[in-house]
Order: C-alpha cells, then structure tokens, then sequence
C-alpha cells in the first residue's frame, strides 16, 4: 500500500478506504463472538495466552486478534510496552451491552454476522445480476438467518412491548384482555415471543415459511417459557385462509421481502376481527429518493443490494420491492389489497417505520 493511497487528497478514496477497514473490523468482531473471546474478557482481564486456554484456541491467533482489537479501541490494554504475551486486555464496561448483552437494545454483534453472510455471497450474486433470478434466504444459510434474528430480538423483547404497543391503546387493551394474535413472517419467533411475554394472557400465532426458522423458534418459546401460548405454523401468509379470527395482525420488517405483498395483505385483511388492527413495521428509509443519502439510507440500500431484494427475486413471479420500501409503495400494495389507506404512527425509532393499514 502506499503513502498516497493511505493519505490521498481524493475524498471519495478516503470514505473507501474508511470501507475498507470497518469491513475489516466488522471481520474481527464475528471472529471474536464465534469464538467466545468477547466473553471470555467479560469479567476478567487477560493476555494472550490466557484467552486462548480459556477457550480452547490458539494463542497466537489469539494474540493477534488482541492486538487488532486494541489498536481499533474495541478493547484496552494495560501496557503497550509490555513483552506481547504478557500484556492485559480488557472489555471496557461501556462496550458490554453493544458486543456481548444479547437483550440490550444497542447489542450490535448480530449485524456484524448478518453483514459477513450476506457479502460472502457477492460471487453468486454477480451471477444472478447478470442473469436475473436471484438468492433465496434458504440459500444464504444460518449465519444470515440467525444474525437477522438476533439482531431484532433486543427490539422485540423490549421496546416493542414496553414502548411501541402501549403507545397503540387500542392495541393494548385488546391485548391486556387476552386478544389473539397472527404475526405473519415471524422467522425464529421472538415478535411473537416478545407479545406474549408482554402480554401475558395474548394468544399469539406465527406464520413463517422457512422451516429452520420456526424449529428454532418453537424452541425458543419453549425457553421463555410462552410455549404454551404461542403457536408457528409453516405457512405461506398468502394462502393462509383463517377467516377474521384475530385482534391483531402484525408483520414485522418482512413485506418488502415478499415476492407477493399484495396477496399477504390480502390475506392479512381477512384474518382481521371487524374493529381489530392491522400493524406493518418496516424499514424507516426516507419518504422519496434522494442523493446522496442519510446513513440509514445507505444501510438499508446495503442490505438490499445483498439479501432482500436477491431474496425476493428468487421468487418467480415477484414485485421485487427490496428494502427500500418508501411509505408510498406500501400504501399502494395496501390499496390493491383493499385497505383504505395507511397511517403512519407517531412512534419513534431508528431503524423501524411504524403503520396501521385502515379497513374501509
């Protein structure tokens, strides 16, 4: 590498190179999580040597990792010119709840899985940009699947009950009196998870396609120990038949995955109770195309590029919504649907975009 790649005068080549080396960190940080390095430093300071036999691995890979972490401030070390085998490195406190506490909201070392699976396609999506198709989630594997879901499940077993559905009155009173609840695409269960643990006497039903999924989720109800009320069922929601049976149906960050959003709708209109509610939580992107973008813009252009809209397209037919999902485009599969319109809910968040699909 040479000096001026590394200093340019070009800004653009700084932002890549910038890229570059959170891609890399991004790398470092799913090592140490597979791994258990990060938890293994939880409680305990330790050198090189030490991690390694506190986790079955080996030391100078061990050693290495310590040091990438230091240099990029992820962790600390005790005296830098210490012999290498000898110095101590720690997990700040501040740093806990964002790579090891698996329920805070800010636990952020899910999406680092999520990014390693999806790019690690980039070869065979290369292939299906240029022939059309595309890469089913099935096909992206665990990593991808699991990284998705634990890094809503913060979301879901918090803010979501203690924050998003009170701010609903409706919502909650129905669900406090024991209403009935579809989630539709539920992956490994935790929306569902997270209303009946919010809701102790909710009656929840998931709806979800990829079979993996909805054993894990089936596990983790078992877990928590909502088993007994929480039903998942391998269903496609657009053939799901179950005439206005629900107080509430919800589908959490799927629809613009769906090859299909009309049909889903459709089918999410007739499980409605008459006077119950319809809830879509989606990606909060900006109302109309504008460049260059905000950085949840171009996260979520990231994620489409690489998992959803490859994902959608797998399908054949499909709309091949992608990720950026404006309001506009939902109010438009809404209405092919048969609802009257959408509202957008004045609940805040960073990443989701809150509606209420009105009946007519």
């Amino acid at each position: 590498m040479t000096q001026s790649t590394v200093h340019g005068p070009d800004p653009l080549a700084d932002r890549l190179l910038a890229a570059v080396i959170g891609a890399l960190e991004v790398a470092a940080v799913d090592l140490g999580d597979r791994l258990g390095w990060y938890r293994a430093l939880a409680d305990t300071p330790a050198t090189a040597p030490q991690l390694a036999a506190r986790t079955g691995s080996d030391p100078r890979y061990a050693r290495e990792w310590l040091e990438q972490q230091a240099v990029a401030g992820y962790l600390t070390v005790d005296d830098v010119r210490a012999a290498p085998d000898e110095r101590y490195y720690t997990l700040p406190e501040e740093h806990r709840a964002i790579l090891i506490d698996e329920v805070d909201p800010l636990y952020m070392t899910p999406m680092a899985r999520m990014v390693m699976a999806f790019t690690r396609n980039t070869p065979r999506l290369a292939e299906v940009y240029r022939s059309g198709g595309g890469l089913s989630w099935d096909e992206m594997g665990d990593d991808a699947r699991e990284g998705q879901a634990a890094a809503n499940r913060p979301f879901f077993l918090g803010p979501l009950v203690t924050e998003v559905l009170p701010a609903l009155p409706e919502v909650d009173a129905v669900l406090r009196a024991g209403g009935r609840v579809a989630d539709v695409g539920c992956g490994m269960g935790w929306s569902s998870i997270g209303m009946a643990t919010g809701y102790p006497t909710a009656r929840v039903d998931g709806f979800d396609v990829d079979v993996p999924s909805l054993e894990q989720a089936r596990r983790n109800a078992a877990e928590t120990g909502v088993a007994d009320r929480v039903r998942f069922e391998v269903a496609d929601a657009g053939r799901v038949r179950e005439e206005a049976e629900y107080d509430v149906v919800t589908a959490f960050e799927c629809i613009h995955d769906l090859p299909d959003p009309v049909a889903v709708l459709t089918t999410m209109r007739a499980m409605v109770r008459p006077g119950g509610t319809v809830l879509v939580v989606d990606e909060r992107v900006a109302e109309t195309f504008t460049a260059p973008g905000d950085d949840i813009e171009r996260l979520m252009y990231g994620y489409s590029l690489t998992c959803c809209l490859p994902d959608s397209l797998s399908s054949d037919p499909s709309v091949g919504t992608g990720t950026v999902m404006r309001p506009d485009t939902l109010a438009g599969y809404a209405a092919e649907a048969g609802f009257a319109g959408i509202e957008v809910l004045s609940v805040e968040h960073d990443f989701f975009r809150f509606y209420r699909l009105l009946p007519r």
